[in-house]
């Protein structure tokens, strides 16, 4: 009798504590990246506390906590999906609205934005739509009857000395889209590229690898960081990139508001972007134990969802920033580079100082080294796990965000332009060492400067292609990584 009371005082005193969350962290596989449901943990040899469980998590009106904690990420993911499908809804009518045009730039790296040239639109059987001149900035915008083809056309003999037509020559055929502002390339030269001595060619390739390289780290330390922290490899990272470009667009161009500020209020809605990710997906996936596999399937296809989705609302064409386009590359000897370039590495690299500052420094930035390094140790130290990884999402939404904006003022805003960073990243990432942040930035800047550098011996259009055979190199002679540990990762 005495030890059945003994026994049933010891199984309260566990029940207690499991009602904290402890044996739930400590119940973890694969170091806590694959965790059970709360309610398969029990104790050794508690088979009463099923029973006991759903008394203990009643709440209000006889419903039980865990029902109402399944519902409520449940009841996100259904507004959000209701909320994008009124987007595909309406975009397509909002954007029809707006009526159809050409737009362009004419610009070059020396001679800056160029004013006063006349641009002609004709339809494709030849009949004059209109003309157009260029402004203080460069840009010109033709509106046009409806959607189809367009011949633009540009008076060549009214470019600046120096300036020359390129391989697109003067007239350029575009297919404008229902609803949409067709960009035109003209692909003016002024004698810049291809210039000067192979090793002044290798040195201006350095500096605008290193400038590439920054931004990928940007963007990569948040899928690091991520990875680290829950296991989970997220194809969707490349979108989180997007969306944030993508809002601050909004923000600065139709909003009228200056690029920095859009800046911080689209980074602000990145970090809001990445905690709901985590709270109506990831989270109530990790509860169901779900596995490794299926989260990589799931991120799959919730990249194709944002970035269709995207596509709806923004279009499938590039546009420019407000801000800082109409810029002349300084020369500073062996090489040249504009003043948003050299704004983009001291953006980098203050951002990617004061992270590893607050990685080394802040109390949540230790949690998160100690949740990256052992989950289970970290949950059993008392360390709130999940307040953890949701201080990660956000983070990474962030930098993705304010990655994305970088990227668009080098290459403009597309629709899928994180996708197409996205491979990058992962070799980043991978190179210096999965789950660690520190091993992002030393890959991302070494996959930069190859890729740049790859383009003295191989074309520029698939100079993605050097970074991935540099990671598989690479991986042949240290799996791990250049920062990994050597056990087995996954």
């Amino acid at each position: 009798m005495g030890v059945s009371q003994k026994g049933h005082s010891a199984s309260q005193q566990v029940d207690a504590r499991n009602r904290g969350g402890l044996l739930s962290r400590l119940n973890q596989r694969l170091g806590g990246r694959v965790t059970h449901a709360p309610h398969r943990v029990h104790g050794h040899g508690e088979r009463s506390s099923t029973r006991e469980v759903p008394a203990a998590q009643a709440g209000r009106g006889g419903l039980p906590a865990r029902g109402r904690s399944a519902r409520r990420p449940l009841a996100l993911a259904l507004l959000v999906a209701a909320l994008g499908m009124a987007l595909a809804l309406l975009a397509p009518g909002i954007a029809a609205a707006a009526g159809e045009s050409v737009t362009g730039t004419l610009q070059t790296s020396k001679s800056g934005p160029i004013e006063g040239v006349e641009v002609t639109v004709e339809t494709a059987d030849g009949d004059a739509v209109d003309t157009a001149e260029t402004d203080e900035n460069g840009r010109f915008s033709v509106d046009v009857p409806g959607p189809g083809d367009y011949a633009v056309a540009l008076d060549e003999d009214e470019l600046p000395d120096g300036v020359a037509v390129g391989s697109n020559g003067d007239t350029v055929t575009v297919t404008v889209g229902a609803g949409r502002a067709q960009p035109v390339l003209f692909g003016l030269v002024d004698g810049s590229s291809n210039a000067g001595g192979g090793s002044i060619r290798a040195l201006q390739l350095l500096v605008d690898g290193i400038r590439f390289g920054l931004l990928i780290a940007v963007c990569a330390v948040g899928l690091s960081l991520i990875y680290g922290t829950t296991g989970l490899t997220n194809f969707a990272h490349g979108e989180l990139v997007t969306i944030g470009a993508v809002i601050a667009w909004y923000i600065n161009v139709r909003g009228g508001v200056p690029l920095i500020p859009a800046t911080l209020i689209a980074m602000v809605a990145g970090a809001a972007v990445g905690a709901l990710n985590e709270l109506a997906l990831w989270r109530p996936l990790r509860r169901r134990g779900t596995g490794l596999v299926a989260a990589l399937v799931v991120s799959i296809g919730l990249s194709m969802l944002l970035r269709y989705l995207v596509q709806i609302v923004y279009g499938g064409f590039s546009n420019p920033y407000g801000d800082y386009q109409s810029q002349r590359a300084v020369d500073y000897g062996v090489f040249t580079m504009t003043n948003r370039s050299l704004a983009s590495i001291v953006i980098s690299v203050v951002v990617l100082v004061l992270v590893a500052l607050m990685l080394q420094r802040t109390k949540i930035g230790k949690a998160m080294r100690a949740v990256s390094d052992n989950r289970d140790l970290a949950a059993s130290s008392g360390i709130d796990v999940n307040r953890v990884i949701l201080v990660v999402w956000m983070m990474g939404g962030a930098l993705a965000t304010l990655g994305g904006v970088l990227l668009g003022l080098s290459d403009q805003v597309q629709w899928d332009m994180g996708f197409r960073l996205l491979l990058l990243m992962f070799a980043g990432v991978t190179l210096g060492g999965l789950g660690t942040a520190y091993g992002a930035l030393i890959g991302s800047l070494i996959v930069g400067v190859f890729v740049q550098m790859s383009t003295l011996v191989i074309p520029s259009d698939v100079k993605y292609v050097g970074g991935l055979l540099l990671l598989i190199v690479i991986l042949v002679f240290r799996p791990q990584g250049i920062l990994g540990s050597r056990a087995r990762i996954g």
